[in-house]
């Protein structure tokens, strides 16, 4: 039987960013942190398959935000790692439309997790990139979009900040604006996958 050793986050991390030993390190890292993320998934209408199927893609951009320099170990590499599969599978419930997806029981997870300071500040260049664009829909475009994808405000709270006829034309403006939105970062392959991280609607 392989014998891994272990690495404490920083040295993992190197390995990860230098590429050497990654084979090691990706088998750390699942025998490390696979159960509890995959805990999270099934006390959150997910199977087996869907918590092998999301650590997988976590994994997968973890190697490249620690790559490309955008986690640079704020925190410990096991919040990080939670934040991302809670986000992942978020958005996993929502695009199957699950009700009460918006938020997860992940308060009664086995290790209560801290506050994950480096999930923010990874995201933190991406969102800048896509609000630079977003200013450039105009000022209502920006405040719908704003409002209800970075402040988390219901149909109805915005048509009450923008005051709309009804909670449709607000839809219907939102959906407008993502065309717009769309249509500008076409050109940008980066920023198309930087909207589906972090557009969770």
């Amino acid at each position: 039987m392989e014998v891994i050793r272990n690495l404490a986050d920083g040295e993992l991390l190197e390995a990860i960013r230098l590429g050497k030993g990654l084979d090691a390190a990706i088998k750390l890292v699942y025998r490390d942190h696979f159960e509890s993320m995959a805990w999270l998934v099934k006390n959150n209408n997910g199977s087996q398959q869907d918590a092998e199927d999301i650590f997988q893609e976590v994994v997968v951009s973890f190697i490249e935000l620690v790559q490309k320099g955008k986690f640079r170990g704020e925190s410990s590499v096991k919040t990080f790692l939670f934040s991302m599969t809670k986000n992942t599978w978020l958005n996993e419930l929502k695009k199957r439309g699950r009700t009460g997806a918006r938020e997860l029981k992940y308060e009664k997870a086995k290790d209560q997790q801290e506050m994950d300071v480096s999930h923010f500040i990874a995201e933190q260049e991406a969102k800048k990139q896509v609000m630079d664009v977003v200013g450039q829909l105009g000022d209502t475009c920006k405040k719908i979009l704003v409002m209800f994808y970075y402040e988390n405000l219901s149909m109805k709270e915005i048509l009450v900040n923008l005051e709309y006829e009804n909670e449709q034309v607000v839809r219907n403006k939102k959906y407008k604006c993502l065309k717009q939105l769309e249509q500008m970062i076409t050109s940008d392959p980066s920023l198309t996958q930087t909207l589906k991280n972090i557009l969770h609607g």
